[in-house]
């Protein structure tokens, strides 16, 4: 599978000038940047811990809605706004969700039968769908049966893994070196040396038989590599009194996770964050389950990477391809609209509780994903041979 991309470079939303060199290579590959590229300094300011600013901005600009209504479940949503509901109600609710977005399991036989004559290319999140979702992220760990289920999946379909986490991260806990990952949402985004056609270009890694065998495919927004460093430094030193918090370095975005912080405190946690973007125009919020991520201000996501995966790897004609997504949180939200539009391909939701969703399909956890990429092993086991590569 040669990467042939001519995918267009992503174009910045924000006012701020862009060296058009760096993002516009014909080839869609870019290079890591040279240390004090990007930015008139190369040293990282560290703002000293201090009070927030006036919690109404948080509350003004629905940060706090966003921040509520993305992490509790449904039951501990209804108790805290003293709704009495039945169990029918509940179960109803259910039921009306369920034919909306039908389980993949009991729809597997409609989806394979559509897959026939095509195919198939899945894109996987990592958190809530490989792993469980955990109180300490770097405890969010897939078990040994998921990652045999990976790699027996990727004999027969190509495979990335796409994850909000940093490319590394996210290579660290999975650890099978025949997929595609994509990192920081799609923003970092290497391959399997064997697939790819890395030609002559600086920026391909070469690798040698003591090192793992990826090569470099795209990096977005290498631009804001320095300047994503500098607000996780900020972060960290900010929110370093309030106890639960935690903040991550993703490489192309910066996570400051709220899972253990008590609620009473997410007003302030918000407005540190706030306080900080006010000085970085270029960069954007964006919320995920009890997890505020700061990204760089460019039209790229999930959707522009599954986009991106495709085109480089020769699968646009939908006739002959079916993309599958599957994913639980609400960035994985843009790959399960790329692919309902024009029925490219299925976006799968994994929840266990009802929500809006631009998925076609849903599982209830981890476990319920693994079954279904079973299956879809098997099924290709008995279908055919393996795809000569």
């Amino acid at each position: 599978m040669d990467l042939k991309s001519n995918h267009a470079s992503p174009v910045l939303t924000d006012p701020a000038p862009v060296n058009k060199s760096r993002l516009g290579m014909p080839s869609g590959l870019l290079p890591y940047p040279q240390p004090g590229m990007g930015f008139s300094s190369g040293k990282y300011a560290i703002v000293p811990r201090k009070k927030p600013g006036k919690l109404e901005d948080v509350r003004s600009n629905g940060w706090l809605d966003a921040m509520i209504s993305s992490s509790p479940p449904r039951k501990k949503l209804l108790k805290d706004l003293n709704v009495e509901v039945s169990t029918d109600d509940i179960d109803n609710m259910t039921s009306s969700w369920m034919l909306k977005y039908p389980s993949a399991l009991n729809s597997f036989v409609k989806i394979v039968n559509y897959a026939k004559n095509k195919k198939i290319a899945m894109f996987l999140d990592y958190d809530g769908t490989l792993s469980p979702i955990v109180d300490d992220p770097d405890r969010a760990l897939m078990s040994d049966a998921m990652r045999s289920t990976v790699k027996n999946l990727a004999k027969y379909f190509p495979t990335a893994i796409i994850s909000g986490r940093s490319r590394d991260k996210v290579y660290e806990l999975v650890g099978l070196k025949e997929l595609y990952y994509a990192g920081s949402h799609g923003m970092d985004i290497i391959g399997p040396a064997s697939h790819t056609a890395c030609s002559n270009h600086s920026n391909c890694i070469k690798p040698s038989d003591d090192q793992v065998k990826e090569v470099n495919l795209f990096q977005p927004a290498s631009e804001f590599l320095p300047m994503i460093d500098e607000v996780f430094r900020t972060l960290v030193e900010t929110t370093r009194g309030i106890e639960g918090a935690k903040v991550e370095n993703h490489k192309f975005c910066t996570s400051v996770h709220y899972r253990n912080v008590d609620e009473n405190s997410w007003p302030t946690i918000a407005q540190y964050v706030h306080d900080v973007l006010r000085d970085y125009p270029r960069l954007r919020l964006t919320h995920g389950r009890k997890v505020l991520e700061i990204r760089p201000v460019i039209d790229w996501d999930k959707g522009k990477a599954v986009e991106f995966l495709l085109e480089s790897l020769g699968l646009t004609n939908s006739e002959e391809v079916l993309p599958i997504f599957i994913g639980d949180d609400r960035t994985d939200e843009d790959a399960f609209k790329v692919l309902r539009t024009g029925n490219r391909g299925y976006g799968i939701l994994v929840s266990p509780v009802p929500k809006e969703t631009n998925a076609f399909y849903s599982l209830k956890d981890p476990s319920e994903v693994m079954e279904f990429l079973n299956s879809l092993v098997r099924w290709k086991e008995l279908d055919a041979p393996i795809n000569a590569e």
